[in-house]
């Protein structure tokens, strides 16, 4: 197992600009591809997001880009993270507060949609912030997440 699951980093939340410690997303040994990767999130807070929005269309594009989310507590409350495995790169990006986490994430994700690399929802609107609810939500989420 990885032992690199178990660190934690100083950074900087992107919607509250704190300074925190949080689990920083599993690197890639490259020893092998996206998905020797996805083992080193065994153990570790972080669960790959294969899919986004209510109806679970794709979050990436297996085995060169993966989503992966985590929560963490520290002492002044939840912390909501995700990151991205981009063939053999990973980013790490938290927040204190959960909608500016999902805002980030369908961002994101809209960006691979729009541009062909990911299955996503058919007419798509021109930028990620006029999509209708329904795709701005983690999969399975019917109700306010």
């Amino acid at each position: 197992m990885n032992t690199d699951t178990a660190v934690q980093v100083s950074t900087t939340t992107k919607d509250t600009e704190e300074t925190v410690t949080a689990p920083v997303l599993p690197v890639d040994d490259r020893t092998g591809d996206g998905y020797d990767w996805l083992d080193t999130l065994t153990g570790s807070p972080w669960k790959v997001m294969g899919a986004w929005g209510t109806d679970g269309w794709d979050a990436g594009s297996w085995p060169y880009v993966f989503f992966a989310t985590a929560t963490h507590r520290d002492e002044t409350g939840t912390l909501y993270g995700y990151g991205t495995y981009l063939e053999g790169d990973t980013y790490t990006h938290w927040y204190r507060a959960e909608d500016a986490c999902h805002k980030a994430i369908t961002r994101e994700v809209f960006w691979y949609w729009k541009h062909g690399q990911a299955d996503g929802p058919a007419h798509l609107p021109a930028t990620a912030e006029e999509l209708d609810d329904e795709f701005t939500k983690p999969y399975g989420c019917i109700h306010r997440c």
